[in-house]
């Protein structure tokens, strides 16, 4: 049972990779980037209720998972329902937990696979925990900059 949720973990955690990225790419109106932003918010659904599971039966090697999880997934409902309820300052809400729950999958990712590949598996793990964060935070700023809406200035 342990495999069918590990599986199901492994693809759907590929497809969130890759529909963050088509998400991120694509201009930010409804189509290409609504549709990848469906399929990645949905498939994170999954990525999070398969690493609770698979924490659980395995607490002792993968605690962290459970962790991450809920952290991670937190940010993407964030970003989610951000998006559809277009509350106030709405945006800043979307890209924020949008690419902080990207952050999240790569850093679990990254962190889950390095053992495996040889040179990298020599660096300190500490690294990869924090690179991921390193690198996209000051991004997430910057893209929220780029769409913060601009100050009308009023005369009178």
């Amino acid at each position: 049972m342990f495999n069918v949720f590990l599986i199901t973990h492994i693809v759907t955690g590929f497809i969130c990779l890759i529909s963050g990225v088509i998400a991120m790419s694509s201009r930010k109106k409804r189509g290409k980037h609504t549709l990848s932003g469906e399929i990645y918010h949905w498939s994170y659904v999954l990525v999070f209720i398969t690493a609770v599971v698979m924490s659980i039966i395995h607490w002792e090697e993968s605690a962290y998972l459970f962790y991450i999880g809920v952290f991670s997934y937190a940010l993407a409902l964030l970003g989610y329902l951000s998006s559809k309820s277009r509350w106030k300052n709405w945006l800043g809400s979307h890209i924020g937990g949008m690419l902080g729950s990207y952050i999240g999958i790569v850093t679990a990712t990254i962190v889950v696979n390095v053992p495996k590949i040889p040179f990298l598996n020599e660096l300190p793990p500490l690294l990869f925990w924090l690179l991921p964060t390193i690198i996209g935070t000051p991004l997430i700023f910057r893209v929220g900059k780029k769409y913060k809406p601009k100050k009308k200035l009023y005369s009178y």
